[in-house]
C-alpha cells in the first residue's frame, strides 16, 4: 500500500501522463523560449527549475499562474458544449445539456447525478472522444496545460492518453481510499484534476475529490469523453472558485 501511495504521489504531482521524454522536451522549449525572448523578471525559477525546488511561496504563486492559464478555456469549453447541443440525437439528453450549461454561466456547482445523467452525450457523435472537433480539442489541452501545437490526430491522442492514466488512477485511489492521502497528496490530486487547491481547505478538497472518484470510477471506457470534459464541469465553479 505504501509503494502505491508514493506511485500516486509521483504521478499527481508530475502530471500522470507526463512522460519523461515529454517533460524533457517542454523543458527544452521553455529554454529556447527565454533565450529568444530574453528572461522576463519572475519567469526563470518558474520555467526551469523542477517544482521541487520551488520555495513554498512560489509553489502557491506559480500553480496559481498555471491555473490562470488553464481557466482562460473554461468558457470556451462551455460554449462548444452549447454550440453541439442541437446535432444531440436524444431530446432529453440536449435539455439536460443545456440545463447544465446554464447552471454552469450562473455560478452553480453542478450535482453529481446532473453530471452522470450526460453519460451517453459523450460517448458517441458529438462529443465522444474520437467525434470531438479541432477547436475543442484544442481548449480541452490548454484546461489540461497540454500543447496545442500538433495536429488534430495527435491531439486525440494525447487527450485520451492522459484521460485514461487519470481514469486508472482513480480507481486505484478509490480502492486505497481519501482518507488515506496526506493533506499534500489530496491537494495534488485535486490540482491535477483541474480544481485550484491551492486556496481551498483541506477538507473542502478531500469533498470535492470524493465526488471527483464517484464520477470517474461509475464511467466506463467508451465514456471518458465526459471524464475529460469533468475537469472543467466539477471545478469551474466549485466555492466560488471561478472569478
Amino acid at each position: 500500500m505504501a509503494l502505491s501511495r508514493v506511485c500516486w504521489a509521483r504521478a499527481a504531482l508530475w502530471g500522470s501522463a507526463v512522460t519523461p521524454g515529454s517533460f524533457v522536451t517542454r523543458r527544452l522549449q521553455l529554454g529556447r523560449s527565454v533565450l529568444a525572448w530574453g528572461a522576463p523578471r519572475y519567469l526563470f525559477p518558474r520555467q526551469l527549475l523542477i517544482q521541487h525546488f520551488w520555495t513554498p511561496k512560489q509553489q502557491i504563486d506559480f500553480l496559481d499562474i498555471y491555473h490562470a492559464l488553464r481557466k482562460q478555456s473554461h468558457l470556451e469549453i462551455i460554449s462548444y458544449l452549447e454550440r453541439v447541443i442541437p446535432l444531440i440525437s436524444d431530446a432529453g439528453l440536449q435539455w439536460h445539456l443545456s440545463e447544465m450549461c446554464t447552471k454552469i454561466q450562473r455560478g452553480i456547482h453542478p450535482a453529481i447525478h446532473d453530471i452522470l445523467a450526460l453519460r451517453k452525450c459523450f460517448c458517441s457523435h458529438p462529443l465522444g472522444m474520437n467525434q470531438l472537433q479541432a477547436l475543442h480539442m484544442k481548449a480541452l489541452s490548454r484546461a489540461m496545460l497540454l500543447t496545442t501545437y500538433l495536429p488534430p490526430p495527435l491531439l486525440r491522442h494525447r487527450l485520451k492518453t492522459h484521460t485514461t492514466v487519470i481514469h486508472h488512477l482513480d480507481r486505484a485511489l478509490a480502492k486505497l481510499g481519501v482518507a488515506q492521502l496526506t493533506a499534500q497528496e489530496v491537494k495534488s490530486a485535486c490540482y491535477l484534476r483541474g480544481l485550484n487547491s491551492t486556496h481551498i481547505a483541506e477538507d473542502r478538497c478531500r469533498t470535492w475529490l470524493g465526488e471527483w472518484l464517484q464520477i470517474s470510477c461509475t464511467l466506463k471506457e467508451a465514456e471518458l469523453s465526459l471524464l475529460l470534459h469533468n475537469v472543467v464541469l466539477l471545478s469551474i465553479n466549485y466555492l466560488g472558485t471561478r472569478r
